[in-house]
């Protein structure tokens, strides 16, 4: 039997951290439907691809989907598409060249916090200081420290690409989800980094103005604790345009990956998807 929950076009997973010694709280987005998934774990789920997918901007359809979600015409005008969302020191705003100059200013003209986080190891990661800590679970963190407040997203890149000459600024996804990270100290790595970068820190403070790199030497660790029964032992991933019906027992839920008896699959990966999502007893 087989008993569909809800339909629409697929959004990345809502995330909440969990209260106290609880785990992350997950709900599948579909459309203006919400679906909590935690207690789905141990039941055998089936997600299906209708063929269709929608701009989540504008909402024309289209054949493929860019930049997770988007049409071509949206992709390549938009200024959240744009090249410097991802190496945000290269800021076209700065540079005058910016696709949407009053959209930068209300985004990226806003605080952004430089942190550290531990997912598949240690890594280096910004943010605006409004996303804490869903960026976190997004990536699939075990624990996470915010290590320095800047005035603006360029800034932010500025911090992160000095820091990254000596930490990985990306996830391993396949260690990911091989099991739970092992904890690190992050205050002590935090402590060591400041330290090895004061001086070029301390040159950007001088060159942007007093008070636009605040260094946060008092904050703590978060700790969080993600929803998984068993981790895979071997690592397959599903692909809606490969095999648009995606179907087994839900095992566990980290960042924003499903764990099934038969793989993993990366929601976010296909925003914009028009998906049905069921129950099979």
């Amino acid at each position: 039997m087989t008993q569909v929950l809800a339909s629409g076009l697929l959004s990345k997973m809502a995330l909440q951290p969990g209260s106290s010694n609880s785990e992350v709280q997950y709900q599948l987005v579909l459309g203006d439907q919400r679906v909590d998934l935690n207690p789905l774990i141990g039941r055998h789920i089936e997600m299906t691809y209708s063929g269709a997918i929608h701009c989540s901007h504008c909402g024309r359809r289209t054949k493929t989907s860019f930049s997770q979600g988007y049409c071509y015409p949206c992709f390549t005008t938009l200024a959240q598409c744009d090249s410097c969302m991802m190496s945000p020191e290269k800021c076209h705003f700065a540079a005058g060249t910016c696709r949407e100059p009053e959209w930068a200013e209300q985004v990226c003209f806003n605080d952004h916090i430089v942190y550290l986080a531990n997912s598949s190891g240690l890594k280096v990661g910004i943010t605006r200081a409004t996303q804490m800590p869903v960026r976190w679970l997004d990536q699939g963190a075990a624990q996470a420290l915010p290590i320095a407040r800047v005035k603006n997203r360029r800034l932010s890149g500025l911090v992160e690409d000095l820091l990254r000459s000596q930490v990985a600024d990306k996830t391993n996804w396949r260690t990911l989800l091989k099991g739970p990270a092992a904890e690190l100290d992050l205050a002590l790595e935090r402590d060591r980094l400041l330290n090895e970068f004061a001086q070029p820190l301390a040159e950007i403070e001088q060159r942007e103005g007093v008070g636009s790199v605040q260094l946060l030497n008092d904050a703590d660790v978060w700790q969080f604790d993600y929803p998984v029964t068993q981790y895979p032992t071997k690592i397959s991933s599903f692909n809606f345009d490969k095999h648009p019906q995606v179907s087994g027992r839900l095992l566990g839920l980290k960042g924003q990956y499903l764990i099934l008896d038969g793989g993993v699959i990366n929601l976010r990966k296909f925003s914009s998807y028009h998906i049905s999502f069921a129950l099979k007893d």
